[in-house]
């Protein structure tokens, strides 16, 4: 990994690429970020950078975490987030990492927490068929059906598509490619849609697969 960053999702919007055409973007205030923790090889096991974004009242940390940004000599932050970046040693506790760090056309990754949806049934969690309206099926005609067979294996088998809690996971979304930079307002226009609601925290580092 080469670069990271934390940033907000702001929300989706178009704009129009040198050949006019239209390009659905994600707009993502990223950083400023600051420097808040090194980690070494030598102290740790490994080569990491801890970065803080948003700031946050003294009032509203704990005194462990208000040690902690004493220590670092920064303003309290409201997320931190570890990157192990392959060049830690080009920066040091306090230095402020921006938009800027990324460039228009770059591969990135996207982590982010996807809407919850709540309790959902199996047909909506998981895309699962009805059963029919006839021929005495009802009154269940949204239940998941059938949970396997009875006396072998005498359970159910584990990932068996059911209902409950959907949303509100860790999702990340490969590949993306970036548009355009306001390196003025730590804005950047990512290519197609990223996950979670706005004004949700999302942490951007480049593409694996790239």
């Amino acid at each position: 990994m080469q670069k990271g960053i934390i940033g907000k999702k702001i929300g989706m919007t178009q704009i129009f690429d040198e050949a006019g055409k239209v390009v659905p973007v994600t707009v993502v205030e990223a950083g400023p970020c600051v420097v808040v923790q090194k980690k070494t090889v030598e102290n740790d096991g490994y080569a990491a950078l801890q970065l803080g974004y948003g700031d946050v009242k003294v009032q509203r940390v704990n005194k462990p975490m208000k040690g902690h940004f004493d220590k670092a000599d920064v303003a309290c932050k409201k997320e931190l987030k570890e990157f192990r970046l392959a060049d830690c040693d080009a920066l040091n506790v306090g230095d402020i990492i921006k938009a800027d760090t990324f460039a228009v056309g770059d591969a990135i990754d996207v982590v982010g927490t996807s809407k919850g949806k709540g309790f959902a049934g199996a047909i909506k969690r998981h895309n699962q068929h009805r059963l029919k309206e006839t021929h005495g099926t009802g009154p269940v005609h949204r239940q998941a059906g059938s949970m396997g067979a009875c006396s072998s294996p005498s359970r159910i088998y584990k990932g068996k598509g059911m209902a409950g809690h959907m949303g509100a996971e860790q999702v990340t979304v490969q590949n993306l490619e970036i548009v355009k930079i306001d390196v003025e307002n730590n804005l950047i226009a990512i290519k197609g849609a990223i996950p979670g609601p706005k004004g949700g925290i999302v942490y951007i580092v480049d593409s694996v697969k790239a």
